[in-house]
């Protein structure tokens, strides 16, 4: 499945949402939020209506997120991030088109502009590995990215989508 979700990985222009979550414990005594210690950065795009990307992340800098960002999405696409400074660059890059939702104003949306698409993900992906109850850092991406690709294929027949992948290319 990590070879097929990283088959499908780029996306056509459109509307593309941008975000970073970080997946672990709760909570780590004495660090909360950006900085909480022990978690597992994961940076995440999706395009509205279509499918989503994850990658891990060593930090949560430009310097390592733009160049995901470059590589994905084409530089007419229009980006959806949050507040996050890293993304303040993007028009740089070549975005024309980029909206920011002020997270810390308690604004969730403002019209079009908002990551809930990505948001959503998270959400479903913290909510699956939850069910593991806990899983070992060597093998969370192999996680994220089975995540990743049942999301992507959600209103197909997966079972009939893996068997002809394996018949095209058995293991």
């Amino acid at each position: 499945m990590v070879g097929y979700a990283e088959e499908e990985s780029c996306f056509s222009s459109g509307e593309i949402e941008i975000d970073e979550s970080y997946f672990g414990a709760k909570r780590v005594r004495g660090k909360r939020g950006r900085g909480a210690g022990g978690k597992t950065k994961v940076f995440g795009m999706k395009k509205r209506g279509d499918r989503v990307y994850t990658q891990i992340v060593n930090n949560c800098s430009a310097a390592e997120l733009v160049p995901i960002i470059k590589r994905l999405a084409p530089s007419d696409s229009t980006i959806y991030s949050d507040e996050w400074k890293t993304y303040d660059g993007l028009v740089n890059a070549g975005y024309k088109k980029h909206y920011h939702v002020k997270h810390s104003d308690d604004v969730f949306a403002n019209g079009r502009a908002h990551v809930n698409g990505i948001e959503n993900f998270w959400g479903v992906a913290k909510s699956r590995l939850s069910k593991a109850r806990g899983v070992k850092s060597s093998k969370f991406n192999l996680h994220l990215k089975e995540t990743e690709w049942r999301f992507n294929h959600r209103y197909e027949n997966i079972y009939n989508l893996l068997l002809n992948r394996l018949r095209k290319s058995p293991l």
